[in-house]
């Protein structure tokens, strides 16, 4: 069933969105963690728009296509720094928010690789893109159909 396009009919909403989005690349986090956090939250909120979207950013900004494939399983995976680890596990408690809130433990192991300004930073971008995977996968945006609009057939994964 087709379902309505947020882009139109929340054409000043989803602007906000995009400009909220690119001040990101003004932020403390690091591109690369971005793009993991990103990728890994789509996962876990079964966006295939996200993850197909986020997977081909990364690539055309040089993530190895290994450490993409293994994003799914970071906690098992030797390709990640602490740093990158620790992303991922606020990643997942603030994605899937626990009914007692975010442990102590996943809080003290974030906070020693990340300053105040970093952690406050990433807290907003785990949000932001909770924030697409819910409108995508609310609306089943199609994965690769605004490839060309934003410039990811430069990944050249087809």
């Amino acid at each position: 069933m087709q379902r309505l396009n947020y882009f139109q009919q929340s054409s000043e909403l989803t602007k906000k969105l995009i400009e909220f989005g690119a001040l990101f690349q003004k932020t403390t986090i690091e591109e690369p963690i971005r793009e993991l956090v990103e990728i890994r939250a789509s996962q876990l909120n079964g966006c295939a728009f996200c993850v197909d979207m986020h997977i081909k950013m990364a690539k055309i900004h040089g993530e190895r296509e290994l450490r993409l494939h293994h994003v799914a399983i970071w906690r098992e995976s030797t390709l990640f720094s602490p740093r990158e680890r620790a992303a991922l596990a606020w990643t997942e408690v603030l994605t899937r928010l626990p009914a007692d809130g975010v442990p102590d433990d996943i809080y003290e192991r974030v906070r020693t690789q990340y300053s105040e300004k970093e952690l406050s930073d990433l807290t907003f971008l785990v949000g932001a893109i909770n924030t697409w995977n819910r409108l995508n996968v609310a609306f089943r945006m199609v994965p690769g159909s605004s490839d060309k609009a934003f410039g990811l057939d430069k990944a050249n994964l087809a």
